[in-house]
């Protein structure tokens, strides 16, 4: 059931926030010893929560938008006396002393925190599979990877273990595992949402933002976490309109360019290309324009990545060294091996990559002719963003190239994982807000993603095309499985 749903049947006194809360917790038992979205269940403050909120409608006070909605969190959004851990052993007895402004904003609207979710380690990867306490599992078919890093934010909607939960997004990082598991998930503009408390890959890339299950459960998510922050400078002091108010406007006139070097990638499975040109046709029939547009360096955009976000993660977790804080080594010889064997130890083998990929880059005599073109051809590429706009209102491709691939199956080629991002990265490098949301199904029953992308701040459009094409194209009620989930 959609948020606006389960509001109305607690408005109604159909149902208590006690009673919802008690289901998701039981639903969770039953299932999610198969999908492993979780970390961390925090139902002793959950319970309490709830009873203050059942008790606070029983006396007919005014309620804040989602009172009773209980959320999950990836676990590397801070939490106040809750575990952060980043799904790492350098962070695994972490317990922050404050609360992320997202986050608080979500408990100010009446959010409750069902619990936190597992992700890949320090967000570096597009599976889950790096995480230091587990894999989790895709709940349309658990031999197969939910996709990455926010594995466990998105297996944890698509199985109903939340009524929505937040992620972070460095290069695709809601949208691609919103497309594996066949739910929708929001990256809105660079600075929309605040990243106070987030704990940080890439801090020019990383921006915040929703699952849901519809594009109109995402809109009320994002009406309440945006807006500016004073303890984040690189949030956006600018109005937020409202997301809900536009979402059932006819498109009638929209033009959406349809990126031609995205549906020419070696790499993108014809299942894919297929079912997102019918997305398109769809459109189409609803009154929008279809036209072809050129992106010359959207291809440029994974190379381009992989400099820039290990460069900016080599200096984020240059803290991690066994001293302030996160894991410290036994080793007492001196400070040198305890600093290096604290890193070694506490860091995955993904992160350990990163890291030294990104030092090397910014290495003298290397900056400039790695780090420096790398942001020359960011530049580049938000230009060709910003030409395609002079001509189209929305952006059209898929999300990613295939549907959800094998667990372990990239396990021995980071480079073929890498490439599961080839579609998104772009939208990170230039800021923009982007949404990925289930167009259909390829012959394994497995979702397949739609990616549109709008210019900054122009979430409002984005959402309003976004739901024209969920409500009439019915894509979830097709599924080829409805039984997917282990019920």
């Amino acid at each position: 059931m959609t948020i606006a749903e389960w509001l109305r049947k607690l408005r109604n006194g159909e149902v208590s926030s006690l009673e919802l809360l008690n289901e998701q917790f039981s639903r969770i038992k039953s299932i999610d010893g198969s999908i492993r979205s979780y970390l961390y269940l925090n139902y002793e403050q959950a319970k309490s929560e709830a009873i203050k909120i059942d008790e606070a409608r029983s006396a007919g006070e005014d309620l804040p938008p989602l009172a009773g909605v209980p959320f999950a969190i990836k676990d590397n959004l801070c939490t106040k006396g809750i575990p952060t851990t980043c799904s790492s052993r350098m962070l695994e007895n972490f317990v922050p002393p404050y609360e992320s402004t997202v986050t608080k904003r979500l408990w100010q609207a009446g959010g409750i925190l069902i619990g936190k979710t597992n992700l890949d380690e320090f967000a570096m990867g597009s599976s889950t599979e790096t995480s230091a306490f587990g894999a989790t599992a895709n709940p349309w078919d658990v031999s197969r990877v939910p996709g990455g890093s926010s594995g466990g934010s998105a297996a944890a909607v698509a199985s109903g273990l939340c009524m929505a939960s937040l992620g972070s997004d460095t290069g695709g990082s809601i949208r691609q595992p919103a497309s594996f598991c066949g739910v929708v998930g929001l990256k809105p503009t660079y600075g929309r949402v605040s990243r106070w408390g987030l704990i940080a890959f890439a801090s020019s890339l990383d921006q915040v933002g929703p699952f849901a299950n519809t594009v109109a459960d995402a809109a009320e998510v994002l009406q309440v976490i945006s807006g500016a922050d004073s303890k984040d400078s690189t949030c956006l002091d600018e109005p937020v309109p409202n997301y809900v108010a536009n979402l059932s406007k006819p498109i009638s006139g929209f033009r959406i360019g349809l990126i031609k070097e995205c549906f020419e990638q070696n790499g993108l499975s014809p299942e894919v290309k297929e079912t997102n040109l019918r997305a398109a046709d769809m459109l189409q029939s609803l009154g929008a324009e279809l036209i072809e547009v050129s992106c010359p360096r959207f291809v440029d955009g994974i190379s381009t990545y992989y400099l820039i976000a290990p460069s900016e993660a080599s200096a984020n977790l240059a803290r991690y060294d066994g001293v302030k804080y996160g894991y410290r080594s036994e080793e007492k010889d001196n400070l040198l091996s305890m600093t290096t064997l604290s890193r070694a130890t506490g860091f995955g083998p993904e992160v350990q990559r990163r890291i030294l990929i990104g030092t090397y880059a910014l290495s003298a005599g290397y900056g400039d002719a790695y780090y420096k073109k790398a942001q020359q051809v960011r530049t580049l590429i938000s230009r060709d963003f910003q030409k395609a706009f002079e001509c189209v209102d929305i952006l059209l491709t898929p999300t990613s190239p295939t549907t959800a691939f094998k667990a372990g199956s990239h396990k021995d080629d980071p480079l073929q994982m890498y490439l599961s991002d080839l579609l998104t990265i772009p939208a990170n490098l230039a800021g923009l807000p982007s949404i990925s949301l289930p167009c259909g199904f390829d012959n394994l029953g497995l979702p397949i993603g739609l990616q549109l992308i709008a210019n900054v701040l122009d979430e409002n459009r984005l959402l309003q095309v976004a739901h024209q094409y969920e409500q009439h194209a019915e894509i979830m009620k097709h599924a080829p499985n409805n039984d997917f989930i282990l019920n």
